[in-house]
């Protein structure tokens, strides 16, 4: 049986359970653009609301990621073309 980690976020790290990257990785980048394939906006909204929960728990972390950081991160990769 193939017991393969999925590529979701590990809190509050923020890094990718299967690979270890910062999350969303791009596995899990591909896997959200599919699954959200008909409906952009509820794929940023979506995306909105985790960049705001990664902010809050990696400053209380003491990371030094700037907001600007995090939007490239979570959002900018999703933007229509």
């Amino acid at each position: 049986m193939n017991r393969r980690r999925a590529h979701l976020p590990t809190r509050p790290t923020w890094r990718c359970a299967a690979c270890g990257i910062a999350w969303p990785c791009s596995a899990a980048k591909l896997r959200l653009l599919a699954e959200y394939r008909t409906d952009r906006p509820a794929l940023l909204m979506h995306l909105a609301t985790l960049q705001a929960e990664a902010g809050e728990e990696l400053a209380a972390l003491d990371h030094a990621t700037t907001p600007a950081d995090l939007t490239a991160r979570f959002a900018a990769w999703a933007r229509p073309r």
